[in-house]
């Protein structure tokens, strides 16, 4: 499933594409889209496809299309401090952009059939929590993952306010995942939808699927709303062990912060709120000044779309809503270009003000690296 804006040449771009198509639509969803960047996730060999709004599988890794991620992120309504539920946590991309927003105070959980794929989720998380300065600019709350089946989780585990599942839920399993959830909360899935039977139907059982947004507004009352019709792979069904019962999954306990970690988020945080003051009395009125780097405009187009998904072919062709105005952005594109100097088509590298700052602080220096997580520069 993809294809439904342009490719990007970086992230930014794509981030571009996706909000003009106003697959996101808020400014929260926007800020984690761009915070993280998406080629992070792919192996190496493949980051030359990770702007581009398609699916991607490389034996048990597997990422959505940009645009399928932007649906789920914008339906989930995230708000810090919230509790998410991530079933089929996959790499963790995902479940990095949800902790942007969910903040210190949220709980973040995950849940992986596969352990290669745990590892390999760890292992980007990692590297975002020490490399990125997005980790800086944001409160984070990091992910937690536990390997088992999703339909296998033990039923005196705690309830979320959002939950999502990244596979197709078969018809009986609707219930199971609505018990996951809060009263108040939302529960986004690509659910099957009930057809009626025809020949050869077991051939379009992938395609009858809906990301679905079900709200529960009472103890057994649910709000229902279809979002788009999708392509997933199905739930795998749970193996019974040798003894002939499930395994149960257990998942992370709700943990509570140490005093010092407390104060590791306060100290953070005032020091964001002197460093924002001081650029609003930089900037005056504390607007941000324009940048000199402006983007290229990119055209949109007709894409046909090919996901590969273990043996079998899926294809797809979306129409863009905004075609017929690709001749005036190609006019617009090129009258940009032609008025834009050397100078300003390379943008300014980025400053870690925070990082800054605490290591100007008259402390000792193990205070300072435990305030910035012993994070690498």
């Amino acid at each position: 499933m993809g294809g439904a804006v342009s490719a990007g040449e970086d992230n930014d771009e794509l981030i571009d594409n996706l909000k003009e198509a106003q697959y996101i639509r808020t400014e929260l969803v926007e800020q984690a889209f761009r915070a993280i960047d998406r080629a992070d996730y792919y192996l190496e060999e493949f980051k030359e496809n990770a702007y581009k709004d398609l699916a991607w599988k490389h034996g048990n890794i597997h990422l959505s299309a940009p645009c399928i991620y932007s649906e789920v992120m914008e339906a989930l309504d995230l708000q810090p401090g919230l509790s998410f539920l991530n079933l089929g946590s996959g790499t963790g991309y995902l479940s990095s952009m949800v902790g942007l927003i969910l903040g210190p105070f949220g709980v973040n959980h995950g849940v992986e059939l596969h352990p290669d794929v745990i590892e390999y989720a760890k292992q980007k998380l990692d590297f975002f929590i020490r490399t990125s300065d997005s980790f800086d600019k944001f409160d984070f709350c990091e992910p937690s993952f536990v390997t088992g089946n999703c339909l296998e989780i033990s039923p005196d585990c705690s309830q979320y306010d959002r939950v999502y599942c990244g596979a197709g839920v078969q018809k009986e399993h609707e219930d199971y995942m609505k018990r996951l959830l809060k009263v108040g909360g939302i529960l986004v899935m690509p659910l099957e939808e009930k057809v009626r039977p025809l020949p050869n139907w077991h051939l379009c059982t992938r395609n009858c699927l809906k990301l679905t947004k079900i709200t529960r507004t009472g103890p057994s009352a649910w709000e229902t709303k279809k979002i788009l019709a999708v392509s997933f792979a199905p739930l795998v069904q749970p193996r019974c062990s040798e003894s002939g019962k499930s395994r149960l999954v257990q998942l992370p306990p709700l943990a509570v912060r140490s005093l010092q970690d407390l104060a590791r988020i306060a100290i953070r945080g005032t020091i964001k709120k002197v460093i924002h003051q001081e650029a609003v009395s930089r900037n005056g009125n504390g607007l941000k000044t324009t940048p000199k780097f402006k983007r290229r405009r990119v055209r949109r187009r007709r894409m046909e779309t090919i996901v590969f998904l273990d043996k079998e072919v899926f294809a797809s062709r979306i129409s863009n809503p905004s075609e017929d105005n690709s001749c005036e952005g190609l006019e617009e594109e090129q009258q940009e270009e032609e008025g834009q100097s050397p100078a300003e088509t390379k943008p300014e590298p980025p400053v870690n003000f925070l990082r800054e700052k605490v290591l100007s602080l008259p402390l000792p220096d193990p205070l300072k690296y435990y305030l910035l997580y012993y994070r690498d520069k």
